[in-house]
């Protein structure tokens, strides 16, 4: 088990990397109800994740409107590991069982469309997207890697 001076090192190291890297913004760490550990949260410059049904819709949707749809982007959670951290699918589980959808602060984006209608590729946004955490591997040398884990089963994206 890594100590507390351990995760607070380490969680700082992907803050920073968050916001002097990669531009994100109000990021803040997260460390409320029973969380096994802090997670990170805040908004990237740009969208980072795009369901891949909601890829669809969005085609979709963007033809019949004969114009491109913003892809806002959507606060995030954050998981900062290190790289010697060996994690079991349990305590991932714990996590996501910690969590909402949304991180706290997140704008609800599932707005009506323009004729009043639920659009269908607004279904994936807001608290109806799945779990997912970005997370945040740190190596030795302080370079961060990220990987995408989801709870469940979601299929791989159309290139």
């Amino acid at each position: 088990m890594s100590s507390p001076d351990h995760i607070a090192a380490l969680t700082k190291v992907v803050l920073n990397n968050l916001v002097y890297q990669h531009d994100w913004t109000g990021v803040q760490t997260h460390t409320e109800g029973n969380v096994p550990r802090p997670l990170i949260y805040g908004l990237p410059p740009k969208r980072l994740y795009v369901h891949p049904d909601e890829q669809i819709d969005i085609i979709k949707a963007e033809k019949e409107r004969g114009e491109p749809i913003p892809q806002e982007p959507e606060v995030e959670w954050v998981l900062p590991l290190h790289l010697s951290e060996k994690w079991s699918p349990a305590q991932f589980a714990a996590v996501f069982d910690a969590i909402d959808a949304l991180p706290p602060g997140a704008a609800d984006q599932t707005a009506l469309d323009a004729d009043g209608t639920d659009a269908q590729w607004k279904l994936w946004r807001g608290p109806k997207r799945g779990k997912r955490v970005l997370l945040a591997t740190v190596q030795d040398d302080s370079t961060v890697t990220y990987y995408w884990i989801f709870d469940g089963l979601v299929k791989p994206r159309q290139n």
